[in-house]
């Protein structure tokens, strides 16, 4: 969308607002807005009351309310760069700021324009990024009048919804993407490739039928597990030398990832060759294996070494009979989950032993079909990785896309009087 710019313009005076629309104004935040502290008074909690707002959004309802009406609310800590606009009776918790309108400015005006602030300038804190009340009400913004925020506003409205659309299809795309991965994985590594295939009984309610030339066996037949060496931490080297450590934050969902990285200095003679990796291995993170993304599971690659194994890490090493690129499909099924889980659930810290993962049954065919199993998901995959990429691409583009359409909008770059209808 190609959009005109104000016939004239002025300095703002201002580094990040540069040019401005000549009739617009600058002035401090605090002159469109009235920036008012939560509280952490927490109200009787009801089911149908006020919504209380924290960072995230709506958490809880209260019996009570503490402003009715329009409103912009502004992280104090943690969250400052995700404003919220809200209207209505409300709660704000004391790690907000909520604010009153100016009554000759437009709240949603005034939201987009919050949207448009330098956080990381103001942040007065790196660990926790913080933003104190007087930073925000002094910080310059560029505005027209109410009629013309107005307009902005719902310029604004009406082309972020539409961009938020596109992004909604592509979330739902990576969510059915994710959905059919799961599925082609779980189905090859349980009933082969072959539809006409005779099958029976597992014995095992969660397995069902599979092919029935399958052996239906405990992983700790063809693998053996070994957990990482206890490497004391006040040894660890951060400079780069000496060999790569391989812990629990390094095991990610179907690669390892090396942007933390410590080292250990090896030493003649210090019983530490068991712990060195090999290409092929695989490796489970074994406390917190399961997160939002998959297992933490991974087959060690030629550029992962050398590394050495550390406590709460897992390498299992599989014998004739079972190859690791099959395993590792089936470590990553639901199956694998369901297996561990009634032990870890309720766990602050979930954990998973060398037992449970031994003790694991699965449905072996014979290693050439096995081959053919993996290859055909690789292929699979690929596919849709491919598919999963470009989505999260668009995702990104549109992003950007919102944020610079916002900024530009709220600070004068484009004309939208008139594009509002």
């Amino acid at each position: 969308m190609s959009l005109p710019r104000y016939s004239e313009y002025k300095d703002s005076g201002v580094p990040w607002l540069g040019e401005v629309p000549k009739h617009w104004d600058v002035a401090p935040f605090k002159r469109l807005v009235e920036f008012q502290n939560g509280s952490d008074h927490k109200p009787i909690e009801v089911e149908d009351g006020y919504p209380v707002y924290g960072s995230g959004g709506v958490f809880a309802y209260a019996s009570e309310y503490m402003h009715d009406g329009e409103s912009v609310l502004l992280g104090r800590k943690g969250t400052i760069d995700r404003p919220l606009y809200v209207t209505g009776k409300f709660w704000a918790v004391d790690t907000m700021y909520w604010t009153h309108i100016a009554t000759d400015a437009c709240g949603k005006f005034c939201y987009y324009a919050a949207l448009s602030i330098p956080f990381s300038y103001y942040s007065t804190n790196t660990a926790l990024p913080s933003m104190t009340q007087g930073a925000l009400g002094a910080h310059l913004m560029a505005f027209p009048d109410k009629e013309e925020q107005v307009e902005v506003a719902a310029f604004l409205d009406r082309e972020t919804a539409k961009i938020d659309a596109l992004i909604a299809e592509q979330e739902t795309l990576l969510a059915l993407l994710a959905e059919k991965r799961q599925a082609t994985i779980s189905h090859a590594v349980t009933r082969g490739l072959d539809p006409d295939v005779p099958m029976k009984d597992s014995g095992i309610a969660w397995l069902g039928e599979v092919p029935a030339h399958w052996e239906v066996v405990k992983c700790g037949r063809f693998l053996s597990v070994l957990s990482g060496f206890a490497f004391p931490s006040v040894g660890f080297d951060h400079s780069g030398s000496g060999t790569r450590l391989l812990r629990g934050a390094n095991v990610g969902v179907g690669a390892l990832r090396w942007d933390d990285v410590a080292y250990w200095e090896r030493t003649p003679g210090d019983g530490l060759d068991e712990y060195e990796l090999k290409v092929g291995d695989l490796v489970l993170g074994m406390d917190r294996p399961l997160i939002s993304a998959g297992m933490r599971v991974a087959r060690v690659r030629e550029s992962d070494l050398p590394c050495l194994l550390l406590q709460r890490v897992a390498s299992l090493r599989t014998s004739a009979g079972l190859l690791a690129p099959f395993l590792m499909h089936y470590l990553s099924t639901p199956m694998f989950v369901a297996h561990f889980s009634p032990e870890t659930t309720g766990v602050s810290v979930p954990h998973i032993s060398p037992d449970q993962i031994t003790s694991f049954v699965i449905a072996i065919p014979p290693v050439t079909e096995q081959t053919c199993i993996v290859e055909h998901l690789r292929h699979e995959l690929e596919r849709m990785d491919f598919l999963h990429e470009n989505a999260r691409r668009a995702i990104d583009l549109l992003t950007e896309r919102r944020s610079a359409l916002i900024a530009a909008a709220v600070t004068g770059k484009i004309d939208v009087r008139g594009l509002a209808a």
